[in-house]
């Protein structure tokens, strides 16, 4: 149809054509109008009309998906009996990004065009009522109704057919070649060209995070476009769009695609514009080797020091077993995050490092096994108590079992915080192939690990050490308090993430524990008696604890979020901030992110900083990631992050800088005077 109004248009070029349009609804925003390719409507023939939009400069409407915000145009068509329309043929849109989020629309001039079937006896009347959201800084809900009445006669061109035929241009074109879905959200293709660029517009909203990057990896002869696939998406389901291209050659193309579901092709290309590989693993190595300075380990760093005490004397040969178990435990827990991560990531979740402290029955029950392990430190859980012994048994105890213990509880302790070097590894793991992100994880372990084993193995360091006598019974004692310590903290992150509900049944549960740990003491001191009986009451505490976590669930969708300092992160409130010329510091942070806490009470609290902020009149903005909303999300992925801290500064009328993951008051002084 486009060919024949192209060839129409050029056959009547000489001839004076006449107008088919509606009345134009005009508003300071737009002119809009209800128009058709041709000044007659042929009997039982397909005629071409369309929603015409004149859009004022710096205005924009939105394509059918609008993406982060917005709302497509809609219309009510009331046609004449024996008449049909068909759908709107949606020209592909323009990315709109805005202040973290991104839409999808036009600006400009634009044609919405869709056919209508006329009736057999020829001529078409049209009614129409249209609706549309159109916005700048500020969104504006517009409608009117639209009369179009076209008279019986051959298919000749208006003045407004130009308009269908550069309409016809702009629409996504069908695919020439298969395009697949692989798992992880990677679109895959064999385009025939070289490539420069590439974005994907999913049809329906849900599908895709419109904010998240999507990184293109191009090598033999392949394609990967990387999604950012939004937790509704189902894994294993096909997803259509348009697929945008530039090509290497500068031209540029839009095509209307149906990805099926279909594994990537061996020797795959990685992201490109990512992190290299090689730099990726160092990163990883370097930032677990600084993970061990975190605060969020030092609980772990007691039992460390109890393990090393124990070689006070010990042979080479233990030495090595005990470092070779605790390396091997830290590995096991690393790889098992990263396998964690790429299941959910598979699933379509957005995940990121410390994914799991984001649930608050995981934090509640760390909480316990601190709690636990703080009362075998004491005296309270003897080893040899299986039931309430478990945990701590086998982290205190001797050998290899227990360091290999100590191992995957020190990763997992770990885990709130980040360290220099790991952003950007683990950003460029998840976005790689599934083998890369177990590489970078890997290494992230064996950089953790190091620290200790390399004093474990160090010949000689173990006479170093006293040798062992009442003092090491001294020193586990006090070592139970860095795990109660531990536990209370993580009590408070299960206040931030399901409120009070959350401390009451972190607490009962402790109670629980401590009982449990009391009755098999007394049973084995001969204050109860019959054993059986001890532990079958120790368990029924147990059970009792355990079935205090559904609740928490319910909690955590309960309890209402509050930012202490600053003002909420919304979106929206951004937008509006920045494009009054606001200076505005961005803080992402979360109650379990101890790096956040620190730099917190180091920086961000201190009153040159505070005053700094004031006399420069900087909104102080706080996204809270506590419990992993949706929207704080996108802004993450936005930026490339994987989890928190965050740091982002909007000078008036300029482009946001980011900051270090790890803040001194003149970092902060310095980014704000730049």
């Amino acid at each position: 149809m486009r060919r024949l109004l192209l060839a129409f248009a050029l056959l009547f070029a000489a001839a004076p054509a006449r107008a088919a349009s509606s009345t134009v609804y005009a508003s300071k925003e737009a002119r809009v109008a209800l128009v058709s390719a041709v000044r007659a409507a042929p009997a039982g023939g397909v005629v071409d009309l369309g929603l015409f939009f004149r859009i004022a400069a710096g205005w924009h409407i939105y394509w059918r998906n609008a993406g982060d915000a917005g709302l497509a145009p809609q219309f009510a068509l009331h046609l004449p009996a024996g008449a049909s329309a068909g759908p709107i043929e949606w020209p592909a849109p323009h990315r709109m990004p805005q202040a973290g989020l991104m839409t999808y629309g036009y600006t400009g001039r634009v044609l919405l065009p869709f056919t209508v079937r006329v009736p057999a006896a020829g001529g078409l009347a049209v009614r129409a009522k249209a609706q549309w959201l159109i916005c700048k800084d500020i969104c504006i809900p517009e409608q009117a109704s639209f009369a179009l009445t076209l008279p019986p006669g051959s298919a000749a061109p208006s003045r407004e057919a130009a308009l269908f035929i550069a309409a016809a241009r702009a629409l996504p074109r069908p695919a020439p070649w298969a395009v697949h879905l692989a798992p992880g959200g990677r679109l895959w293709l064999r385009p025939g060209r070289a490539l420069a660029g590439a974005y994907f517009f999913a049809d329906q909203p849900g599908a895709v995070r419109a904010a998240g990057p999507q990184p293109l990896a191009t090598g033999s002869g392949l394609a990967v476009l990387t999604l950012p696939l939004a937790k509704g998406f189902r894994p294993g389901t096909a997803i259509s769009g348009v697929l945008g291209l530039r090509f290497a050659d500068g031209r540029e193309a839009a095509y209307a695609v149906m990805a099926s579901p279909a594994a990537l092709p061996a020797r795959a290309p990685a992201p490109a514009g990512g992190l290299p590989f090689g730099r990726a693993l160092v990163f990883a190595f370097l930032g677990g080797l600084i993970l061990n300075l975190m605060p969020c380990v030092f609980p772990v760093l007691a039992m460390k020091a109890l393990a090393l005490a124990r070689m006070s004397g010990a042979a080479l040969r233990e030495a090595r077993i005990s470092a070779a178990a605790y390396t091997a435990g830290v590995l096991v827990m690393f790889l098992g995050l990263a396998g964690g991560l790429l299941v959910l990531r598979a699933g379509g979740m957005a995940a990121g490092w410390g994914f799991q402290f984001t649930a608050p029955a995981f934090v509640v029950g760390m909480a316990w096994l601190l709690f636990a392990v703080g009362l075998g430190f004491s005296g309270l859980i003897v080893l040899g108590d299986r039931l309430a012994g478990a945990g701590q048994g086998l982290a205190a105890r001797g050998g290899w079992a227990g360091s290999f213990f100590t191992g995957l509880l020190a990763v997992l302790v770990a885990t709130p915080c980040t360290a220099p070097f790991m952003a950007a590894a683990i950003g460029a793991a998840l976005a790689a192939s599934a083998a890369s992100t177990v590489a970078v994880f890997a290494a992230l372990g064996a950089g953790f690990a190091l620290p200790y084993a390399a004093l474990a193995m160090t010949p000689g360091f173990a006479r170093l050490l006293p040798r062992p006598g009442r003092w090491m019974e001294v020193l586990r004692q006090a070592l139970a308090f860095p795990m109660y310590g531990a536990a209370a903290w993580l009590l408070w992150v299960a206040s931030a993430e399901a409120g009070p509900t959350g401390v009451a049944a972190g607490a009962a549960g402790m109670v629980l524990i401590g009982f449990a740990a009391w009755v098999l003491a007394a049973a084995r001191a001969g204050g109860v008696r019959g054993r059986w009986f001890a532990r079958g009451l120790a368990l029924a505490a147990l059970a009792g604890a355990v079935a205090l976590l559904p609740s928490l669930h319910l909690a955590r969708r309960a309890a209402a979020g509050e930012v202490a300092r600053g003002i909420p992160y919304a979106p929206a409130r951004l937008a509006a901030l920045r494009a009054a010329g606001q200076g505005v510091f961005v803080d992402i942070t979360a109650a379990w992110c101890l790096t956040c806490q620190v730099n917190d009470r180091i920086a961000l609290e201190r009153a040159l900083v505070r005053q700094a902020f004031a006399r420069r009149h900087i909104v102080f903005m706080v996204g809270d990631w506590t419990r992993q909303g949706p929207r704080i999300t996108a802004y993450l992925t936005a930026h490339g992050r994987e989890g928190v801290p965050l740091y982002v500064y909007y000078p008036p009328h300029r482009r946001g800088r980011e900051l270090p993951q790890i803040l001194t008051p003149g970092i902060v002084l310095a980014a704000i005077a730049g």
